[in-house]
């Protein structure tokens, strides 16, 4: 870099003349550019988390070589949205990754620099730069991005296990709710079937567990209160019943050719 030139401060009484330099940086020649593999048509976009890849070609096209030092870079709000008066303003700076890439001369060289960001939606303006060495070990900056980009979320899956269990829970605060509305209201207006308590249940065992009685064995007996019927089988204690009660009464005979006798007047 060359530094400013003062000449000689004339005679007193003089006016003082200055021819100063201004310190500027030497061409190289030397270009530059980047690209997005994973970006979309319609711009770049910077997804929160996710790491965001830039290719950097740079083209050699001095006599020398030259060696690819660093390559950094800064995010700025745009020109659009920065509400400061003095203009933009810096938000973030990336990730500074050293190379050491050298690259002959007439010759090209792709660089990969991946980044990542962690920011609120917004537009902002990313500004990519390459630190390169001449031959002489001379460092020189220059430009290699300097356009709008969007930082956006990243899109949600639905195989996600935060919104798998999200559902599930969701589901069941819903499946309660429900539950609880139906028995406290929507079931008062039905009518409820009455349900058999330990008797019905007894006497249903006890009459499909009885056993079928074949009708011969089955007695009549005749009674006040009409005929009864009776198994065959002793399932009953005789002992205290009378002897003249278990023996059955004999049919007494009518004769068919008798007629009663009518009373004479």
């Amino acid at each position: 870099m060359l530094l400013p030139r003062v000449a000689d401060i004339p005679v007193v009484n003089q006016p003082v003349e200055e021819d100063v330099d201004s310190p500027q940086s030497p061409n190289l020649a030397v270009k530059v550019s980047t690209s997005f593999p994973l970006s979309e048509i319609f711009g770049v976009k910077l997804v929160n988390g996710q790491s965001t890849q830039a290719v950097l070609s740079v083209s050699n096209e001095e006599p020398e070589p030259v060696s690819v030092v660093f390559v950094g870079g800064s995010l700025w709000t745009s020109d659009m949205t920065s509400p400061s008066p003095q203009g933009p303003r810096i938000v973030r700076n990336l990730t500074t990754t050293r190379f050491d890439i050298k690259i002959p001369a007439g010759q090209s060289e792709s660089i990969q620099y991946k980044f990542s960001t962690d920011l609120q939606p917004q537009d902002l303006r990313l500004n990519l730069a390459v630190v390169l060495t001449d031959s002489e070990g001379t460092p020189f900056t220059m430009q290699a991005f300097n356009e709008t980009v969007a930082i956006v979320e990243p899109d949600t899956s639905i195989f996600d296990p935060q919104i798998i269990f999200l559902y599930l829970f969701l589901l069941a605060v819903f499946g309660g709710t429900c539950f609880f509305i139906y028995n406290t209201w929507i079931s008062t207006l039905f009518p409820q079937k009455r349900r058999g308590g330990k008797d019905a249940s007894r006497a249903s065992k006890s009459t499909s567990g009885s056993k079928k009685v074949d009708p011969k064995d089955q007695i009549s007996v005749a009674g006040a209160d009409g005929p009864a019927v009776t198994s065959g089988s002793k399932a009953y204690d005789e002992s205290w019943i009378p002897a003249g009660h278990l023996q059955r009464p004999d049919a007494r005979r009518v004769k068919s050719g008798s007629r009663p006798k009518s009373r004479q007047g």
